[in-house]
């Protein structure tokens, strides 16, 4: 019996503006893409992107930023940022989060990007099945950063500043290895907070970092 040869895996598509064009129809006026980096770190802010694109100049290769390698994303940045019609982006504090826990914190993220924004959405795309509520209409795209360019768009923004702003806490907070790792458990960070405890930039609010606090 001859060996069983098997069949390549297809290519999956890339974001389209799709339900952009749609949505804008919809409303009558202009629709971003939102998305979101940083939810789940121990240490760090989490970060939001928000980013209307002109369908006559789009950057090549925009994606989910979870496909993309670190230097494509930086350089889609810089083309996203060159080319949008408008984008934002925005933070929410360690203390914010401890606040307000971290999914009211991730909409705090989202209305300061969209609020930052040079034109102001009437409505946004928002990776996710949860209706955040933002300063515009919100239709939620499950699995939108593989499926919505300008939450795609978004999705890289996002990653980038937060990641540029870990490296930045790395020098501030030596040792931690936030440089390598942006703020996610990894063992050398897990090794680091056994070694140095917490420092000011670790979210306290999260399980592993309050049993720590709690075992000093």
């Amino acid at each position: 019996m001859a060996a069983r040869k098997d069949k390549p895996t297809p290519a999956r598509p890339l974001p389209t503006l799709t339900l952009e064009t749609l949505a804008a129809k919809a409303v009558g006026g202009p629709v971003c893409g939102v998305d979101e980096a940083g939810r789940g770190p121990w240490a760090g802010p989490v970060s939001a992107a928000a980013v209307i694109l002109n369908p006559d100049d789009l950057p090549d290769g925009v994606d989910d930023s979870k496909a993309l390698t670190a230097a494509r994303r930086e350089t889609l940045e810089i083309e996203i940022k060159a080319r949008a019609l408008a984008w934002g982006v925005g933070f929410a504090s360690v203390e914010e989060i401890a606040e307000l826990n971290i999914l009211q914190a991730t909409g705090l993220a989202m209305c300061r990007a969209i609020e930052a924004m040079s034109i102001q959405p009437v409505a946004a795309l928002v990776d996710g099945n949860y209706r955040f509520k933002l300063p515009c209409d919100v239709r939620t795209v499950v699995g939108g950063d593989g499926l919505s360019l300008s939450i795609a768009a978004a999705s890289i923004l996002a990653k980038t500043a937060r990641d540029r702003l870990m490296i930045e806490l790395d020098g501030v907070y030596p040792g931690y290895g936030f440089a390598s790792h942006k703020g996610y458990n990894a063992p050398v960070h897990q090794a680091a907070l056994k070694a140095m405890g917490p420092c000011p930039a670790h979210r306290r609010s999260w399980s592993p970092i309050r049993a720590l606090l709690e075992e000093a």
